[in-house]
């Protein structure tokens, strides 16, 4: 299944699967997040969790392809965003299997993009989240979006210190940026 999505100024198409998350449209709070992130040519971006590549995808029609990173755990996934950066002409970008970020050996991200499984419970957030942490540049950012605000905001607040937090409808767009090289002090 092929679809199409408008996100801010770029226009992208994307192969999907049933088995995917959000397989009959781009999912709105990806989209909400794109909107809130401010993507800069010389930033190096993660994908985490890429899905079909939607994030990914749009951060390097934003930067530089070659400087973004897309990665999954679910083959089928990756094949799609494989297949899915040649149709939006970035193929550059690079796409590569990995259980949360065991299997990916880049680090020095300034922007983590994460729209994490938040139907499930919080294990695979949290492996995220600090684990996400060790690969952020000091001064770079995780953004995360789920539908859940008390849980991620506790857990990204212990981790790097702080959030800024976005809202709209039933999504919570959270920003946390690395400000040290340890996580934060729990007071």
């Amino acid at each position: 299944m092929r679809i199409h999505a408008l996100i801010g100024s770029a226009r992208l198409e994307f192969e999907t699967a049933p088995s995917l998350f959000s397989p009959k449209a781009v999912d709105r709070g990806s989209v909400f997040l794109l909107s809130q992130v401010e993507l800069q040519q010389t930033d190096k971006v993660l994908d985490l969790g890429c899905g079909y590549g939607v994030m990914g995808i749009y951060a390097a029609s934003q930067c530089r392809p070659e400087n973004v990173y897309l990665i999954d755990n679910d083959p089928i996934a990756i094949e799609l965003a494989t297949v899915n950066s040649r149709i939006n002409a970035v193929p550059a970008v690079h796409v590569q299997y990995s259980d949360g970020l065991a299997d990916i050996q880049e680090a020095e991200f300034t922007k983590i993009l994460c729209n994490p499984p938040y139907h499930t419970d919080f294990s695979v957030a949290k492996r995220f989240i600090e684990k996400g942490f060790n690969r952020l540049a000091i001064g770079g950012a995780m953004w995360m979006v789920a539908k859940r605000e008390k849980w991620y905001r506790n857990k990204l607040t212990s981790i790097f210190g702080g959030i800024r937090l976005f809202e709209e409808d039933s999504h919570f767009v959270f920003q946390a940026i690395k400000k040290r090289a340890s996580y934060a002090r729990r007071s």
